[in-house]
């Protein structure tokens, strides 16, 4: 039966990969995938190794894996309800008037470093998330745009890696004391810099990012500059400070950042409720300009996608092939240095973080141990290389509707060089 498991999870991730040419909603087999491999473990009665519950039962591991699936939801579905509050109130413009320039290699640098720095102080998900509200802003024709959102996915990727906020599989690792913030920080700040501008360097010679970025919309509304309301700037700190106060407070309280982000919520939801959004303000039209309403505008496809394919993933971990996958690949390849390289292009096809959660028992190597590093930069930027191989890609797919063949043919290249290269910078540095 696990043979069964496991086609059940290619079939479904062959059936996203290739949602376009099938004309399926990519939400739809990672749904009935994740459902189907649970339904396969409880079926075929496949023992649930390691799902942290004392009674290692289907059930119990449902429960526990849900858990922390749904604190990656909630954290996401605040996030971008935050975005879409801030957007509404046209907190953005205050940003995107600053950035004048149409040339598309000035705007490219400087979107994507802005990316890599802030995703260093929230993480790789927010950022992205963030950034492709100011590009629907900044770019009007969506074949321009879906390029500058996928180097804000690798951007995003790069900067989260060297910190212990910035990513799931960092702060993992931090949490468990294999790794402190001021080494961190040292160890890898700087191959996450080459991560990112390698890749640069080599869209600047490309013919795509030539010339300047047209002004023309297919809907006459996107691209264009608009002018900021009266709330404009009290809604934009209330939600970047929002945004920011979520790891403050995970650090200080040791409680899940999805606590956090729903109080950074429940914040910018007073607010919105109270200010007056523009002069001459009627109570009536308020609705516009409120949460409820931006609830009603985030992505939630995006959201049961994630939904499916962790459901999928977390299947496969219960069930010990993840952690036997990690172990053979110990055992066949005796170059640590390697796995941690393999370790990072595996996370472009699974997800980052039970791969980590393998590692995490491999090895007996001390705090700050050069592995741990490694481990660190490989599983937060590895995921580059696919569309859907890490938070910031996942929900750039959903909110750009970007096609995953596209990705692979146009991005995956430029990703992995950048990759590779900081590998070797984390090698040589170590």
């Amino acid at each position: 039966m696990i043979g069964v498991l496991v086609s059940c999870f290619i079939i479904g991730y062959l059936l996203i990969v290739f949602e376009h040419p099938l004309k399926l909603d990519k939400t739809v087999p990672a749904l009935f995938a994740g459902v189907m491999c649970w339904t396969i473990v409880t079926v075929g009665k496949i023992p649930i190794i390691g799902d942290g519950s004392a009674d290692n039962t289907v059930s119990n591991a449902i429960l526990h894996h849900l858990g922390k699936i749904t604190e990656i939801l909630l954290f996401l579905i605040g996030a971008m309800t935050i975005v879409e509050v801030i957007d509404s109130h046209k907190g953005f413009t205050l940003i995107t008037n600053h950035i004048t320039t149409r040339n598309k290699i000035k705007l490219l640098w400087l979107i994507s470093w802005l990316a890599f720095l802030l995703s260093s102080a929230l993480d790789n998900l927010t950022t992205t998330i963030i950034f492709i509200s100011l590009l629907h802003k900044l770019i009007a024709d969506k074949n321009q745009r879906i390029w500058y959102v996928c180097f804000v996915v690798i951007a995003a990727n790069a900067g989260g890696a060297w910190s212990p906020i910035g990513d799931v599989t960092t702060t993992m690792l931090w949490i468990a004391e294999k790794v402190s913030t001021i080494k961190l920080i040292t160890s890898l700040i700087i191959p996450s810099i080459i991560c990112l501008a390698v890749p640069l360097c080599f869209a600047s010679l490309m013919k795509t990012f030539r010339g300047n970025l047209t002004e023309a919309s297919n809907d006459g509304k996107a691209g264009l500059r608009e002018e900021p309301i009266l709330s404009s700037k009290i809604i934009l700190i209330i939600g970047v400070s929002g945004l920011l106060f979520v790891p403050v407070f995970k650090t200080v309280t040791h409680l899940p950042p999805w606590m956090g982000m729903m109080i950074s919520l429940a914040v910018m939801w007073f607010v919105a409720d109270m200010i007056k959004p523009v002069s001459d303000f009627e109570e009536s039209k308020r609705y516009p300009y409120t949460v409820k309403r931006a609830l009603t505008r985030i992505e939630m496809p995006s959201v049961l996608f994630f939904l499916g394919i962790l459901l999928a993933i977390t299947s496969l971990e219960s069930t010990g092939i993840l952690r036997q996958l990690a172990d053979s690949l110990d055992n066949s390849i005796p170059n640590r240095d390697l796995v941690a390289t393999v370790i990072g292009v595996l996370s472009a096809i699974v997800d980052n973080v039970p791969l980590v959660a393998a590692t995490l028992g491999m090895y007996a190597e001390p705090l700050d141990s050069k592995i741990w590093h490694f481990i660190a930069y490989s599983a937060g930027t590895g995921g580059s290389m696919l569309i859907i191989g890490s938070a910031a890609g996942v929900a750039a797919m959903g909110i750009e509707k970007i096609n995953f063949i596209w990705y692979m043919k146009n991005i995956t290249w430029l990703a992995a060089v950048g990759f590779f290269a900081g590998c070797i910078a984390v090698s040589l540095i170590g």
